[in-house]
C-alpha cells in the first residue's frame, strides 16, 4: 500500500459523504467546544498536496468512524470500489440520517429517481449492473437541477441501489432487487422525526417476524440465534446491563433472520439503527433485567417449539413491556 494515496482518498471519503469541506472539519476536526482545528484552507492543501498533519487527520478520522487507519493507503480506485465495505454501517447510517433531515426536498427527488429506474426495469430497459443516463439528462427529464440530481444519486449510492464509479459513470446496482426493499426502510431514515408511526411498524414487523421464526428451516440462521440467546443468558448471569442491552438487538435481528423474510429483516435493520439515535434505556435496576430476560427466553422457547402463535404472542407481550424500559426523543 502507498501513502501517497491518502490525500485522495481523504478527499473520496468526504465527497462520499456528501460533505463540504466545511462541514467535513466540523464534523471530524474539531474540539470539543466545537471550535475546528484548522481551517478551510489548511485543509484544502491536505487533499491536494498532502502535507505533514495529513497523517493525524487520517488517524483522527479513522478513529472516529471505527476504520484501520491503513486503509487510506489502499490504490485509490481500490478504495472507491470498496468504500461502501470499508465503512462501519452505523458510520454510513448516521451520514445519510443527517443529510435526509438536513434537506427537506431531496426526500421527493430520491423517491422519484428510485420510482424511475424500477420503471425502467420492468420495463425491461435497466437491468442490474447496466450504466444510467447522464445527470443532465436525468435533471432534464425530471426538470430539477444537476446539482439536485448528483445528491440524490449520491445517496443512491451510499444505499447501495446504484453504483457510481468515478470517471466510468453511474451504474444499477448488481443486486436490483435493491430498488425493492431499500426504498422501504430507508424511507424511515429520511422521515425520523415519525417515532410512534416507526414503533407501530416495528412492533408489526416483530411480532411477525416471531411467528414466522418459528417455522425456520434455515440451520445457519437458527444456529445463530442459540449462540446469541447463550450470550444474552451470559450477560443476565453476570448483571451485565450493557452486554445485555447489545445482545438484546442481536436476539431481535436473529429472530428476523429466521423468519427468512428479506423485506421484514430489512426494515428491522433500518429501524433498529434509527432507534438507536432516538432511544434511551430505561432499564435501571435487576427486576427489570429479569424481566425481560424472562420474555427473551419465553419467545425463544416458542420457537423451538415451532409455536408460531405462541412466540408472536411471547413478542406482542415483550414488545408491550419493554416500552415501559425506553424513552424515546
Amino acid at each position: 500500500m502507498n501513502s501517497s494515496h491518502k490525500k485522495d482518498n481523504l478527499r473520496y471519503l468526504r465527497r462520499y459523504l456528501g460533505l463540504t469541506q466545511k462541514k467535513f472539519i466540523a464534523r471530524f476536526l474539531s474540539e470539543e467546544n466545537g471550535m475546528p482545528c484548522m481551517s478551510i484552507a489548511t485543509y484544502s492543501n491536505l487533499e491536494s498536496r498532502g502535507g505533514v498533519r495529513l497523517n493525524d487527520v487520517v488517524l483522527s478520522i479513522a478513529e472516529q468512524l471505527s476504520m484501520d487507519s491503513m486503509i487510506f493507503s489502499m490504490d485509490s480506485a481500490e478504495f472507491a470500489e470498496k468504500i461502501d465495505m470499508l465503512i462501519p454501517s452505523q458510520s454510513r447510517n448516521k451520514q445519510i440520517q443527517e443529510n435526509g433531515m438536513r434537506k427537506g426536498n431531496i426526500n421527493q427527488l430520491l423517491y422519484r429517481l428510485t420510482m424511475y429506474f424500477a420503471d425502467q426495469i420492468f420495463d425491461h430497459k435497466l437491468k442490474k449492473g447496466d450504466q444510467i443516463e447522464s445527470d443532465r439528462v436525468l435533471a432534464t427529464k425530471l426538470g430539477v437541477g444537476r446539482s439536485a440530481i448528483r445528491e440524490a444519486l449520491k445517496v443512491l449510492d451510499v444505499l447501495g441501489m446504484i453504483d457510481i464509479r468515478p470517471g466510468q459513470g453511474t451504474y444499477i446496482s448488481n443486486d436490483e432487487t435493491n430498488f425493492f426493499i431499500i426504498p422501504l426502510s430507508w424511507s424511515l431514515f429520511l422521515n425520523g422525526k415519525q417515532v410512534e408511526n416507526i414503533l407501530t411498524v416495528r412492533n408489526l414487523l416483530e411480532v411477525k417476524a416471531a411467528e414466522l421464526a418459528a417455522e425456520c428451516t434455515d440451520t445457519d440462521a437458527l444456529k445463530n440465534l442459540k449462540a446469541v440467546d447463550e450470550k444474552m443468558n451470559c450477560a443476565y448471569a453476570q448483571q451485565d446491563y450493557k452486554a445485555f442491552l447489545e445482545t438484546d438487538l442481536e436476539f431481535h435481528q436473529g429472530i428476523a433472520r429466521c423468519s427468512q423474510n428479506t423485506v421484514i429483516l430489512s426494515m428491522m435493520q433500518t429501524i433498529s439503527s434509527l432507534m438507536r439515535h432516538v432511544s434511551g434505556s430505561g432499564m435501571v435496576n435487576a427486576q427489570q433485567l429479569k424481566e425481560s430476560e424472562e420474555e427473551h427466553s419465553r419467545i425463544y422457547d416458542c420457537i423451538l417449539k415451532h409455536d408460531g402463535k405462541g412466540a408472536a404472542e411471547a413478542m406482542k407481550y415483550h414488545l408491550e413491556r419493554a416500552a415501559g424500559r425506553y424513552n424515546y426523543r
